[in-house]
């Protein structure tokens, strides 16, 4: 039987449209003349959803009743028995109810689908297995869920239903995806705008992974080796030399040109090890195409020709960026055509730019020569040349007859053999001398003397040389082969214990100055700022070698002990970098941390100067006039005038406490000496007893206020002055006739208190504004006080470990979010499995 088709419409978050696009999908199908049934759609009371059901025919559910509770599902083996063209299944996550045939309806999907049935299905980006941690990272909210990302990519279609991020906010706000009752906290929580831009973004670029698999996967089931141009993609080869971010930046700029280009940076290196690439270099590099927005590759290939067009094949490139040679022209026209030529050759039809750059070859520099073998092996090389050659004459020589020629060649060309294996090319090449003038001399005829009559003579001991010499080039090439090898796995192993170390939490400094001591087995190893040792690792002994190296404009590295060779004070140019990058780093952030107190320090004392001169001298003023008007001897008031002044000084006196108590308050904050006693409360006993102390009824304020209570971790006292605060600035702003609505909610272990009114607003750019001391954003009423309320109720809220900020109510208005944590509660007694 033929599977049917599978396709998915996926979307970023609920409300996009996804069910309202397969049940229009479906609609067309039909009036095509497909034979199109609704298995299972969810219509979350949405009538738009509801009214494309019309003109559809739906498959009856099948009804359990589980711990008490009536559930509705799919009837699959109704839906098998019907068995239509098409299947719209919603909700592809959607986990059954027990005793259904299957735990999930993906499974039943694939049912569906095996059983020749087609299946339109819709799933949301965080039900999809390996996205739900970053979902939750993003969002807060655990996802329990999922399916699995094989299902997925076995749909022959996945289509993304999009929705620009504040149009679902309005649609939202707007009553079209929740009730009322809903909003304001998912507007708050979930579907913020910052969550719904992130969630966007992660299900284009999972379907363009999706999207770029499958095209690699067809590539390579029809053997198709030839580029398509499907995007630009430009990959950059690096050396390792200093000419790499001149290359970064040309191949950045190709890719640019192209709308979606992509920069991929790529340094193959040959089996040998890092033999010619400066690791520094390539960090910074690295960087670099990072920085813009390029993807960093090592690739490891004893044919680095091949290896760069198998990797730019590989990755679908149409252009490859290489620099000109660094060799000069003697050493190219010695050693034959450089990578660039034979790149070019096996590129095919990938465009390849050849840069110039600043480190290109010079016109006579001679290629350098010298060998891979220790002094050791050479002079010891050298001493089998000249002890064996001598014992072998010996030895052929007693026992020399006619016949012995040929025993006698074959024994010096083994010798020759034996030191070119040992000794290399120089001790190789003086025992190939040696042995054919002494073989010439003792055992070819004219016997004892050093003539060469015969051509055939001259042509052995041409061949003695060329042997030396090839097995010495196979032992160099062998030896420096393994040196590099066993170097690179030094240094890889020295960056990486660096790095884990620095991970781990360890000092940065400290960790690659200990690092520095035991790789290069080094006596004492001290950092010196500025001439003061910093840090240090070790004891030094006074016959230690000192070696220095520069550490950015300030700092130096003070090695003691024996004397480094060239390749390991390569290596410690990375560490001197890395270093200096630490040293940077703390530098920044020690001044920040000296900068920020006196800043703060500063803003506060010049708002205090600002504003207390005529803030206080208000109600100081009307208590010195009232106190005045009653002790007056020259005036005689009446009753009702002598109680009103004692009214004015008392109201007076009363706003003047008030304003010195937040005036202490805000130093107390500043200063960090806040007393906060957290303990858990229920939101209950807070708004009550706010509401009831500034006289407020329902005419004023509206509670949304769940049955059952949420409990928040924090100050009984503190929070109540936050809610009195926050409660009266929403009474004073709300236009005649308009409620302060205060509602609660539970998210993620956050629980939000929301004061939201309906007045005038505060646009977003200025929102934080109102959180500043001494501000009143423009409030030029003198009755208003000193514009501490809100300072002070967000210092309030963030010493008890929550926040408070500022959003739009929906219709208009300013809604103030208190987010505190949630008070643990016991978990409940697990009830007993019912049998369905």
């Amino acid at each position: 039987m033929k599977r049917g088709t599978f396709r998915v419409l996926l979307g970023a978050a609920p409300g996009v449209g996804k069910t309202y696009s397969m049940l229009e999908e479906g609609r067309r199908l039909k009036g095509e003349g497909r034979d199109v049934v609704v298995a299972i759609v969810e219509t979350h009371g949405r009538k738009g959803t509801s009214s494309m059901l019309l003109g559809l025919e739906t498959v009856p559910r099948t009804v359990s009743v589980h711990r008490g509770v009536e559930l509705t599902e799919m009837d699959l083996q109704a839906v098998l028995a019907r068995k239509p063209d098409v299947a719209l299944v919603d909700e592809l996550a959607h986990t059954n109810a027990p005793g259904s045939t299957n735990v999930k309806r993906w499974q039943d999907v694939e049912t569906l689908l095996d059983a020749g049935i087609s299946v339109i299905s819709t799933v949301n980006i965080q039900h999809i297995d390996s996205l739900t941690d970053v979902v939750e990272q993003i969002t807060g909210a655990p996802q329990r869920e999922t399916v699995p990302d094989s299902v997925l990519r076995s749909a022959e279609q996945i289509e993304v239903v999009d929705l620009a991020p504040q149009a679902l906010r309005d649609r939202l706000a707007g009553g079209f995806v929740y009730p009322a009752t809903r909003i304001d906290a998912a507007l708050s929580n979930y579907f913020r705008l910052g969550n719904l831009t992130a969630l966007r973004e992660l299900a284009l670029l999972w379907l363009a992974d999706e999207v770029d698999s499958a095209l690699k996967n067809y590539r390579r089931e029809h053997g198709i080796q030839n580029k398509w141009e499907a995007r630009e993609r430009v990959v950059v080869a690096l050396t390792g030399g200093p000419e790499g971010e001149t290359l970064i930046r040309r191949g950045a700029r190709i890719a640019a040109r192209s709308a979606g280009g992509q920069l991929l940076v790529v340094h193959v290196s040959s089996d040998d090890g890092l033999r010619d690439a400066s690791p520094g270099a390539l960090l910074a590099q690295r960087k670099l195409a990072e920085t813009l927005n390029g993807s960093y590759h090592q690739v490891v290939s004893d044919d680095i020709p091949h290896g760069l067009v198998e990797f730019a094949r590989a990755e679908n490139a149409t252009q490859l960026v290489i620099g000109v040679s660094r060799r000069s022209r003697l050493s190219a026209l010695l050693t034959g055509p450089g990578i660039g030529a034979t790149v070019i050759r096996e590129s095919g039809d990938i465009d390849v730019h050849i840069v110039t750059h600043a480190a290109a070859g010079g016109r006579f520099a001679l290629p350098r020569l010298g060998g891979a073998l220790t002094r050791k092996r050479r002079l010891l090389g050298l001493a089998i040349a000249l002890g064996g050659g001598p014992l072998v004459t010996w030895l052929l020589v007693s026992l020399r007859s006619d016949d012995s020629i040929t025993s006698d060649v074959l024994t010096y060309q083994l010798l020759v053999v034996v030191v070119a294996l040992v000794g290399g090319f120089g001790p190789a090449l003086f025992a190939a001398l040696l042995s054919g003038l002494t073989l010439d001399f003792f055992f070819v005829d004219p016997v004892y003397t050093i003539t060469v009559t015969e051509p055939v003579h001259l042509f052995a001991l041409g061949l003695y040389v060329v042997n030396a010499v090839l097995v010495s080039v196979v032992v160099d090439q062998a030896a420096r082969r393994s040196r590099a090898a066993t170097r690179a796995a030094a240094e890889s192993e020295l960056l990486a214990t660096v790095a884990g170390s620095v991970v781990r939490g360890q000092d940065a400094l400290q960790a690659l100055v200990t690092r520095t001591r035991e790789a290069f087995g080094l006596s004492s190893v001290r950092l010196l700022i500025d001439g003061t040792v910093s840090h240090s690792d070790g004891e030094s002994t006074g016959s230690d070698e000192i070696t220095v190296i520069p550490v950015g404009d300030h700092a130096q590295l003070e090695l003691h002990g024996g004397d480094l060779a060239a390749s390991e004070r390569r290596l410690l140019t990375v560490i001197a970098t890395q270093l200096d990058a630490a040293l940077e780093y703390s530098d920044l952030a020690e001044t920040a941390g000296e900068v920020a107190p006196l800043a703060q320090t500063d803003r506060v004392r010049s708002a205090l100067l600002a504003a207390v001169g005529h803030d206080l001298r208000r109600p100081l003023t009307a208590a010195t006039a009232a106190v005045g008007g009653l002790l007056a001897t020259d005036v005689t008031l009446a009753e009702p005038d002598r109680l009103e002044l004692l009214t004015t000084a008392q109201e007076s006196l009363d706003t003047l406490s008030l304003l010195v108590t937040n005036l202490l308050d805000v130093t107390r904050l500043q200063a960090g000496a806040l007393a906060v006693f957290l303990s858990s409360v229920d939101v209950e006993d807070i708004v009550l007893p706010a509401i009831d102390e500034l006289g407020l009824g329902p005419d004023t304020v509206e509670l949304d206020l769940p049955e059952t209570s949420h409990p928040v971790t924090a100050d009984h006292g503190l929070l109540e002055r936050v809610v009195v605060n926050l409660l009266s600035n929403a009474v004073r702003f709300s236009p005649a006739g308009k409620r302060v609505l205060i509602s609660t909610s539970e998210f993620a272990g956050t629980v939000e208190i929301r004061i939201a009114d309906q007045g005038p607003g505060i646009a977003p750019e200025r929102r934080e504004e109102i959180f500043v001391p001494f501000q009143r954003l423009g409030d030029t009423d003198n009755l208003t006080g000193l514009g501490l309320g809100l300072a002070l109720s967000k210092g309030f809220v963030e010493g008890m470990g929550g926040t408070l900020e500022a959003d739009d109510t929906p219709g208009g208005g300013l809604t103030m979010v208190i987010a505190l944590p949630a008070a643990r509660t016991p978990a409940p007694e697990p009830m007993p499995e019912l049998t369905p």
